[in-house]
């Protein structure tokens, strides 16, 4: 417990006060009405804020070893008219924060009340002498209290005093001087105030499981952002002084552009083109206040910044960083690295050190790394303060002094900060209720603008009636990915915290089937429904195919290799599994990848000839065929399983082919292409057919849409990801 809290009777948070002794509850002097069982809860969590409690100890706490509750219901009652006492969120939390299968935390700053103190009849009034050295020394005489009949003699209350005054000096002394050392370690330790710049909600904050990095940029009057609109991410500016958001006018040639960095004097920008969702893509330079934008060379990147003279680009591609001089088109290498996936590259401003964020592609963690002036060696930056590590997108106020990045921790992302070079000992700046990403530092000062955002997801069904989109109710309301079982009576999902459940068709019988710890993508019923095949990964693992009884119990992992597999789908006699690799946006690998097929009895894996190049495949539901989609996804292709042979069933943007249940036609969705098109294609003749598109939906502005599953009635279902992004801004010198 804080010291400031021990044996404190009343606590403030936020509007709130609290009576721990009397089991009250105030909202700006205003009595608010809470049980007797939620107020012992929230004392529980008050006076340890900031700390996990386990649900065993509050059980313990709340109804003692011998009393007989329905446990987790009481206490999830308790905790539901807790919150809504103080109008708090369990998705958006305030105040209280539920760890899964851990148990709660009280996350907003407690205060302990001082109170008025009584002085009993009994007290005795302090001798003149201890009054007239209270003026001598400024400090407030205690109030002593003692029965009147055995006063103490004037010196015990002269040495009580003086004692007591030493103490207080001496702590005085030592706050002092442990307030200097602190402050001449991080400056300040306040939690900053956070103000809005937009109130649009519709910034970009990336797509989920893409290990793309959503960047920012500022030239002083605007910040630079992708904001959603048609369900893609738009580069655009955002006015710092009104908070209005302006799409730019990029030429068409750049596909699905994403923002990298601002050039010295704030006058151009760095904007990679996605052709494809393989890496390394086209750059391109834009200039703000008009002017043409013209590719740089015929260079690939996966990120670039400027160098820090403005005549230059560095930039990454696989494990290299190349410097291009823009006057004459010559290049040098700057650096080779250990490692692949190099993003978000930022100059310090005095142009002595290169940080940079890394992504494992096999562990799917970021970290910091930098680079010294002069050296080619990489430094990993905060060394064992994250497990696994997940920091990135670093940046540095205009005078250097401070060092800002994100960085997430039990699922929550904020942001930290260090001095200008330290590499260890971050400072939180923000704590929730949103995740803050992507800062940027501002020209002049240590102001800094970022996204805070709030996501959520929706699954809709297609009418085709009506040419719209209509939300799901019930149990699949808030499914992401959802497969059904071959005889149409059972229905598996993930849901948006990535764990897999099953249910029938009628949200009967339903259980969740993987535990919190691990992180589910999709799974897919066996012909007889007894099992699912699924695609998760441990953390700080890769992507890996498991086994899982349909009934529940402990996954069993498939392969023994260290890489990312991905997207199993059964045969039609339930013997065997095709899978193939993610591809270059969930995990940029450098070897071959292909689709294997995996023998369930003998655990012996063969290559698909000629399947190169081809990801996310699907064996049709009578077993003679296999979709699969080309790495940069403009391709449809079929396999002939008794013929051993490939033919390109479309030529379109195609993700995510699903099989009619008849095995004759197959959905998909291209994803590149405007307005996201579903189309279905005919296996015997290779018609075309589009459904619908993005403009389906009526009633949301979807920050992405997803196709994901097959009702059994051959009705389309896409989860809508509804993100809520701002610019907000705040000053780390507590302005």
């Amino acid at each position: 417990m804080p010291p400031s809290l021990v044996d404190t009777t009343r606590v403030r948070f936020g509007l709130f006060e609290a009576d721990l002794k009397t089991g009250e509850l105030w909202k700006a002097g205003r009595r608010v009405k809470l049980q007797s069982q939620p107020f012992k809860l929230l004392a529980i969590l008050v006076e340890r804020p900031g700390e996990i409690i386990s649900r065993e100890e509050l059980q313990l706490e709340l109804w003692g070893q011998d009393t007989v509750v329905e446990f987790e219901h009481s206490l999830g009652t308790a905790i539901n008219r807790i919150r809504e006492a103080l109008g708090d969120s369990a998705v958006n939390p305030r105040f209280i924060e539920t760890l899964t299968r851990r148990g709660y935390r009280f996350i907003a700053p407690v205060i302990s009340v001082s109170q008025d103190i009584s002085v009993p009849a009994t007290s005795m009034e302090l001798p003149a002498e201890i009054i007239s050295l209270d003026k001598e020394t400024g400090i407030e005489p205690a109030v002593l209290t003692t029965s009147a009949s055995a006063a103490p003699p004037r010196s015990v209350y002269r040495m009580r005093y003086l004692y007591m005054a030493s103490i207080a000096v001496i702590c005085a002394v030592i706050c002092i001087l442990l307030g200097r050392l602190w402050g001449s370690r991080f400056e300040a330790s306040t939690v900053p105030r956070i103000s809005p710049v937009t109130e649009t909600g519709n910034l970009s904050p990336g797509a989920p499981f893409m290990e793309n990095l959503p960047a920012t940029a500022t030239d002083g009057v605007d910040v630079f952002a992708s904001a959603i609109e048609d369900g893609r991410a738009v580069p655009s500016k955002i006015a710092i002084s009104e908070g209005d958001v302006q799409a730019l006018q990029l030429p068409s040639e750049i596909v699905n552009p994403a923002l990298g960095d601002i050039s010295p004097d704030g006058s151009q920008l760095l904007v990679r083109g996605h052709l494809s969702a393989k890496s390394g893509q086209p750059l391109w330079i834009v200039p703000i206040r008009g002017g043409s934008a013209f590719r740089v060379s015929n260079i690939l990147a996966d990120d670039a910044t400027w160098m820090p003279d403005g005549k230059g680009i560095l930039y990454s591609i696989g494990n290299q960083l190349i410097e291009l001089r823009l006057d004459n088109a010559t290049s040098r290498r700057f650096a080779s690295l250990p490692f692949g996936g190099v993003y978000w590259l930022r100059w310090s401003p005095d142009h002595k050190l290169l940080r940079f964020t890394a992504i494992d592609p096999t562990r799917h963690n970021s970290s910091l790394w930098e680079i010294r002036a002069g050296s080619s060696t990489p430094e990993k930056l905060m060394k064992n303060w994250n497990s696994p590590s997940n920091e990135c997108c670093g940046t540095w106020t205009s005078d250097g002094k401070i060092f800002i990045f994100q960085a997430t921790r039990e699922g929550r992302t904020d942001l930290w900060r260090t001095n200008g070079e330290a590499t260890s000992s971050p400072i939180k700046i923000t704590n929730g209720p949103l995740n803050y990403k992507a800062p940027v530092a501002a020209r002049s000062g240590h102001r800094i603008f970022f996204l805070g955002v709030n996501s959520r997801s929706k699954l809709y069904s297609y009418d085709a009636a009506r040419d719209e989109f209509v939300a799901k109710s019930g149990f699949l309301s808030n499914a992401v990915r959802l497969n059904f079982s071959r005889n149409g009576q059972w229905v598996a999902w993930v849901d948006s915290r990535h764990r897999l459940w099953r249910a029938r068709v009628d949200g009967s019988e339903r259980i969740q089937l993987t535990p919190d710890s691990i992180n589910v993508f999709l799974a897919t019923w066996s012909p007889d429904g007894q099992r699912l095949a699924i695609m998760a990964r441990e953390p700080d693992e890769p992507w890996q195919i498991y086994l899982l009884s349909a009934n529940g119990g402990n996954p069993q992992r498939l392969l023994q290799e260290y890489r990312n597999a991905a997207d199993p789908s059964w045969s039609a006699d339930g013997r065997y599994l095709v899978f193939g690799r993610v591809y270059d946006m969930m995990g940029k690998e450098n070897a071959p990848r292909m689709l294997d097929v995996l023998d369930l009895e003998t655990g012996h894996t063969t290559p698909i000839p000629h399947s190169e190049g081809l990801f996310s495949p699907r064996w049709s539901p009578n077993g003679r065929y296999i979709a699969a989609t080309t790495l940069d996804q403009q391709n449809l292709m079929l396999y002939d399983v008794a013929a051993r042979t490939w033919t390109t069933l479309a030529s379109t943007s195609a993700n995510n082919p699903i099989w009619s249940p008849d095995s004759q036609t197959i959905y998909f969705q291209a994803s590149l292409k405007e307005y996201q098109p579903l189309y279905r294609v005919n296996i015997r003749d290779g018609r075309l057919e589009q459904i619908t598109t993005l403009k389906a939906f009526r009633s949301v502005s979807p920050g992405d849409y997803f196709f994901c599953g097959i009702a059994p009635d051959s009705v389309p279902l896409v989860r809508v990801h509804i993100r809520s992004g701002d610019l907000y801004t705040t000053d780390l010198d507590g302005n």
